[in-house]
């Protein structure tokens, strides 16, 4: 009499982590090396996850690291575990992940977390309908620079 153990499938949850050398660009290589060999190893999925406003993390928009995730890899499955749903209108959510589902068919997986950001992340994140455009542009642009006068709220 044989007895056999059930198969339990294996997956990598990466979040980027920047080392001490603090360069997100090479991280980044290192998570797609990661994702390569997840894949040619026999892992089930590959999640990467949301997080903002932390120097020590690399990748925090799951939708864009999926992308590129999805270029190196043949048949892992990838995903995100989890999109904030809070932060996101969820048409562009339900889009992002739509379009990545095309570009990898049956390989891509969307998770759903409700983070308790602080308040001021929370209004960086979170755009009102009715917002004014060039208003919208400067604070891109300030984002973008660091150029936000002392007092700014952000």
């Amino acid at each position: 009499m044989s007895s056999s153990s059930p198969t339990v499938p294996l997956s990598v949850l990466d979040i980027s982590s920047v080392d001490s050398a603090g360069r997100p660009a090479d991280t980044l290589v290192g998570t797609r090396r990661l994702v390569a060999a997840a894949d040619e190893l026999g892992f089930t999925r590959f999640w990467v996850a949301e997080h903002h406003n932390s120097r020590g993390i690399a990748g925090s928009v799951p939708a864009v690291l999926l992308a590129a995730l999805g270029e190196r890899t043949t048949r892992i499955r990838i995903g995100a575990g989890g999109v904030i749903l809070p932060n996101h209108p969820p048409y562009a959510v339900a889009e992002s992940f739509r379009t990545l589902a095309a570009l990898f068919p049956g390989r891509v997986d969307l998770g759903i977390g409700r983070s308790g950001a602080d308040p001021v992340l929370s209004h960086a994140l979170r755009r009102a309908p009715d917002e004014d455009f060039p208003a919208a542009l400067e604070e891109l642009l300030a984002f973008v620079d660091g150029g936000f006068p002392d007092g700014h709220v952000y």
